[in-house]
């Protein structure tokens, strides 16, 4: 396995940087160190305000001394002699933020980073090409990934040591139960140390893992693919076998009981429904290798998940959308942050899956709705065209307060609910599962932040609660519907709204322009007022990447806009998502503008020589 022999090989070369336990000190056998030449130590300062990026500054005001990506941090860690520490994150991320404030803003992790490093924060959804290198290098070195995304590499960019997550000092976030974890300071130090007495073995050490890693790649093993053996080239087209082995996986992995896929935490993996919605529509050969039972078993897992989301947690039912994922199984506590991307896919999937039925489904009808109101109107939608990347998890508990929490924008008290719905609060409470001493176990309560406080989720139905409480299901439906309108009236004048990351992606525009087009276009007779918002929304979103992203005579997009078009020139999903999203229009309005420029863009991304495509690690030189 990959996974093992790279760990093996990480493991080793922790040991010989003293990363194995708690105690420094100079390893057996370490280098003398190396008498250098004095070289004049410039003084960093905080760079962070001069990015675009909203995430990127968002550090701005942290002690440590964030340099912007480039020639000039390169080449002032070649001439000191020092490692770059590269962190990667994203403004939804809710543990990039509580890494932030353990140790970005901790004045002695500050003072090492500042003196024995180059530090610089990088925005993973401005530059997916940096972070699709380092992340390939920590999975295969660890075994695992995720954001934040913290790496140690040479001047010359190969990665020496690399994770997410470290605890930074005092943190209250429950340690590893294990001997040998080191914190953040801890590896800081011993990074530093290791790079100063042994710098020829550090490099020799991430050549090895480097090689071995860009063997894997060339030989296809690299994620666990399987080697092709033999002379004779794989056939054209798709090997049915693939579609059966794909369904396969995916009844292995199906929760039973709580729906959706493997454990907790659980994603709405759109891509995964999607595949399995349209599969009873596939051409009659997959039919006849995957099976008719299996066609029917694909449909009612992918119906089932979909239904579970939408009652669960991870659904805002007082404003709008999807958060990122669940922290439970049930669907029931989500991560707060809520992303274009995924609720631009859940579209695509929501609207497939209510077109699927033979009659119309009110509650998917529903899921529609909203996911199409979230995606038109404010923070996502902006004014003039085009869409915001995300909203964050953490925000204010209350205006004045200095330190955010998970959630708070979303999450009620069982005494806020008698305020606000006298009369009516019992039915609510019943319906949202909400209980008096909060309904977040805590066990996911790590940092106190859900005490007495409760995630609204669909824990009983109209009938249940008009037998419960001897009313009709007409009076039940009513409070429920008029509940709503205030706690949301509420949120909005009385709380602090998360913060919103106002780049403008390329592709997730795409996807987004791609699944209103196709909402608007189908919901002509259902709802025409709607059908109209999401047409508008599509073309006005479409018309801005146009004027705003795209040089009309180098034919080139940029990756992102955020009060102008970055510098960064869009990567193969900007252009795969956005021909994918301006076909749609074209099909919703019969607009030739969209099919032409859709043709313009494919063809000149598959035919320019100039335009970066991403490709896995042993493809790319770590110069880049």
């Amino acid at each position: 396995m990959v996974g093992a022999e790279v760990k093996s090989m990480l493991g080793e070369a922790a040991g010989k940087l003293g990363l194995s336990g708690r105690q420094g000190g100079q390893a057996a056998g370490a280098e003398a160190p190396r008498e250098e030449e004095k070289v004049e130590v410039t003084a960093l300062r905080n760079r962070a305000g001069e990015s675009r990026s909203p995430y990127v500054r968002g550090h701005m005001n942290n002690p440590v001394a964030w340099q912007i990506f480039g020639d000039e941090a390169i080449e002032l860690a070649k001439k000191e002699n020092k490692l770059l520490f590269i962190s990667i994150g994203y403004s939804a991320c809710h543990w990039c933020h509580v890494m932030e404030k353990e140790s970005f803003e901790n004045d002695e992790v500050a003072a090492i980073l500042n003196k024995d490093f180059i530090p610089i924060k990088i925005d993973r959804e401005e530059r997916p090409d940096i972070d699709r290198i380092y992340m390939n290098f920590v999975q295969a070195t660890t075994g695992s990934g995720g954001w934040p995304l913290n790496v140690f590499v040479t001047p010359t960019l190969e990665p020496v040591f690399g994770g997410t997550y470290w605890h930074g000092p005092n943190s209250n976030t429950p340690q590893l139960e294990l001997e040998d974890h080191v914190d953040f300071l801890g590896i800081l130090s011993k990074l530093s140390t290791a790079w100063r007495e042994q710098e020829a073995r550090c490099r020799q050490d991430s050549a090895q893992i480097l090689q071995q890693l860009k063997d894997f790649a060339a030989e296809g093993t690299l994620g666990g693919a399987p080697k092709t053996t033999g002379s004779t080239p794989p056939a054209a087209g798709l090997d049915l076998d693939v579609l059966d082995e794909a369904y396969q996986h995916l009844v292995s992995t199906f929760d039973t009981t709580n729906s959706g896929f493997g454990a907790a935490p659980k994603f709405p993996t759109p891509s995964k429904l999607s595949f399995l919605l349209r599969l009873p529509h596939f051409p009659q050969p997959v039919l006849d290798v995957v099976g008719a039972e299996e066609v029917k078993s694909a449909h009612f897992m992918a119906l089932s998940t979909l239904r579970a989301m939408a009652r669960g947690g991870i659904h805002d039912h007082i404003g709008h959308g999807f958060s990122r994922y669940s922290v439970t199984a049930d669907w029931s506590l989500p991560h707060f942050e809520k992303m274009l991307y995924d609720n631009a896919q859940l579209l695509h999937v929501y609207l497939d899956a209510f077109l699927g039925l033979p009659k119309p489904d009110p509650e998917l009808l529903g899921v529609v709705l909203d996911l199409a109101a979230y995606l038109t109107s404010v923070p996502i939608a902006r004014e003039g065209g085009g869409f915001y990347s995300s909203q964050d998890a953490d925000s204010f508990y209350r205006r004045g307060d200095k330190e955010t929490r998970e959630g708070a924008y979303y999450v009620w008290t069982a005494r806020e609910l008698e305020t606000l719905l006298p009369g009516t609060s019992d039915i609510v409470s019943a319906f949202f599962g909400v209980d008096t001493h909060g309904n977040v176990a805590p066990s996911h309560d790590v940092h106190d932040e859900f005490i007495d406080q409760n995630v609204l989720r669909i824990a009983s139905t109209p009938a249940q609660l008009a037998t419960q409480f001897g009313i009709s299901e007409t009076e039940v439906v009513d409070a429920i519907k008029s509940a709503k309108g205030t706690l949301r009236a509420h949120r909005e004048a009385e709380r602090v709204v998360p913060n919103l990351d106002d780049k403008i992606i390329c592709a997730w525009n795409g996807i987004a322009i791609g699944a209103l087009a196709r909402t608007g276009s189908s919901l002509r007779t259902v709802d025409p007022v709607v059908s109209q918002q999401c047409l508008n929304s599509a073309i006005a979103a479409a018309r801005f990447v146009r004027k705003e992203m795209y040089d009309e005579s180098t034919k080139i997009l940029k990756r992102v806009w955020r009060e102008g078009p970055g510098e960064t020139e869009g990567f193969a999903d900007d252009y795969a998502f956005l021909v994918e999203g301006l076909l749609e229009l074209y099909e919703a309005t019969f607009e030739d503008e969209w099919v032409r420029w859709a043709d313009e863009l494919q063809g000149e991304f598959y035919f320019s020589s100039f335009i970066p495509i991403l490709a896995p690690i042993a493809l790319l030189p770590l110069g880049f």
